[in-house]
């Protein structure tokens, strides 16, 4: 194979013509089909201007035709045993929807060619649990544990958030999710201290064109409206009317079985934070209350017959390498063995960037390693059940399709699969650290980073491309987040020390 690689900013039309890369952007947003925008969305309007200009008119604005593209010459990694994996091929993206993968992919004379050469593609990240309001906080605490996490979100700047400030959170996140190759994020909202907090939440999420899920839950600390949980059949019908869109609604809720009711009778999922479980487990079993519907964060000391009633009720579980790590919770190790130990394919999330990055290549890296280092311990020790070493396909799995298991959405994204919607990320192997590349799975999971991910689509729509989300005004994107971080420690009283002990 040919290793040339152009310059970022440079592309070829179909007559081998260079064109720059914001042309190139323009050209890909504008064959894409899925509209930014849910219909109900624009019927409602919501926090129109609330980006402040961050959100340029071509990152906006719908495409103009169904014109198909064909990513032509690629790696690919589908992760779907019937399609197969490629060393060299093709995938078609017809509308929103991946209409090919193979080879040599038969395109219409009318499809736009993207080159993929020196590239893998992958099915796009799933974050399967992030706070995404804390998007200011941006490592805030670095050496924080759980008491510190509490004392500066839920007890300390939580309390000053406006819905404005709520929508730039998860603006910030989502943009940061799109640019790092997470293309689905669960989004656990838990500082809606009014309906119109969880509106901007949404709005946030529609507005980035990421594909979301709003987990709409109750502030931990300090006075709120006390709307929740009944305001989420009020979003229901404002927001989410259909299912053909890329925000979905889900509760965000503990243990309760009047919630859990009340989301049931809405027809939405439910996630639960578990970092340890209780006798209610085995109640809520009995009662018949665990099923397909559950997902579960952290998952932290939960025992073999806990696990047991989770796989056979046919929830979905995520688990946190580095979060449970840094905050000390349970064993501080993540459940990500005790999920395997069970053959459960769980997914992975990142939880929060108070205390560090949106890079699901570290999450990987950090499953990966931490596994084979704890199963090697307990082989040593003479352990019986020490469990096999894990594979990097198998951690490439958890953050795909395990994430997309939690979302409830396996049949829209999670695998490169015809029929299901293109989310995708092409990630560049001919850069510095990753060339050369002799193993693709090895390369995505063990070596690859944010800096080479070139082109990332959801829903059929190029939001990032060589290595540039050209619709983002990062000068008004700064000011956005400036302004809002201002204003909340103002509020509380804080004043920034960016050399503080960090806790």
């Amino acid at each position: 194979m040919r290793h040339e690689r152009r310059r970022a900013g440079d592309t070829r039309d179909r007559g081998g013509r260079a064109v720059s890369r914001r042309d190139a952007f323009k050209a890909a947003a504008a064959v894409a089909a899925a509209t930014l925008l849910p219909r109900a969305a624009h019927a409602q309007g919501g926090a129109a201007g609330g980006d402040a200009g961050t959100l340029e008119r071509e990152w906006r604005q719908p495409p103009a035709t169904n014109r198909p593209i064909l990513l032509r010459g690629g790696t690919i990694v589908s992760l779907d045993p019937k399609v197969g994996d490629f060393a060299r091929g093709d995938v078609l993206i017809d509308g929103k929807k991946i209409a090919g993968v193979g080879d040599q992919v038969k395109a219409p004379p009318q499809a736009q060619v993207i080159d993929a050469s020196n590239t893998i593609i992958i099915p796009g990240f799933v974050d399967a649990h992030r706070h995404s309001w804390e998007g200011q906080l941006r490592r805030i605490i670095p050496d924080g544990a759980i008491a510190e996490y509490m004392a500066t979100t839920h007890n300390g700047f939580a309390r000053h958030y406006r819905p404005h400030d709520i929508y730039v959170g998860n603006l910030i996140t989502a943009l940061g999710c799109i640019d790092a190759g997470i293309t689905c994020v669960i989004d656990n909202s838990h500082n809606s201290r009014s309906a119109a907090h969880s509106d901007a939440a949404v709005q946030a999420l529609i507005d980035s064109g990421i594909r979301g899920v709003h987990a709409s839950g109750a502030p931990a600390a300090g006075t709120w409206d006390q709307q929740w949980p009944q305001d989420l059949e009020r979003l229901q019908k404002r927001f989410f009317t259909s299912t053909d869109q890329l925000i979905t609604l889900r509760m965000f809720s503990a243990m309760s079985r009047d919630n859990w009711a009340l989301a049931r009778r809405l027809g939405i999922r439910i996630t639960t934070e578990s970092n340890a479980a209780g006798p209610e487990f085995e109640e809520f079993w009995n009662e018949k209350l665990l099923r397909s519907d559950n997902t579960f964060n952290h998952c932290q000391g939960w025992s073999d017959q806990v696990w047991q009633r989770i796989k056979d009720a046919g929830a979905t579980v995520n688990v946190c390498p580095r979060s449970d790590a840094q905050y000390g919770l349970g064993e501080g190790v993540s459940a990500f063995q005790k999920a395997l130990d069970h053959g459960i394919t769980a997914g992975l999330s990142i939880d929060n960037e108070v205390s560090y990055g949106t890079d699901m290549f570290t999450e990987m890296r950090v499953a990966f390693n931490v596994q084979r280092a704890m199963a090697t311990y307990r082989r040593a020790r003479g352990e019986a059940k020490a469990g096999g070493l894990v594979s990097v396909r198998q951690v490439l799995e958890s953050a795909t399709i395990g994430g997309a298991a939690c979302a409830g959405l396996l049949d829209k994204c999670g695998t490169l699969t015809p029929g299901k919607e293109a989310d995708l990320v092409m990630i560049r192997t001919d850069d510095i650290n990753v060339y050369p590349s002799n193993h693709a799975v090895g390369t995505v999971v063990s070596a690859a980073d944010v800096r080479n991910i070139d082109t990332v689509i959801i829903g059929g729509r190029v939001r990032k491309f060589r290595g540039r989300m050209a619709g983002v005004n990062m000068e008004k994107f700064r000011q956005m987040a400036d302004e809002s971080r201002e204003h909340l420690f103002k509020s509380a009283g804080y004043q920034l020390d960016v050399f503080s002990k960090g806790e």
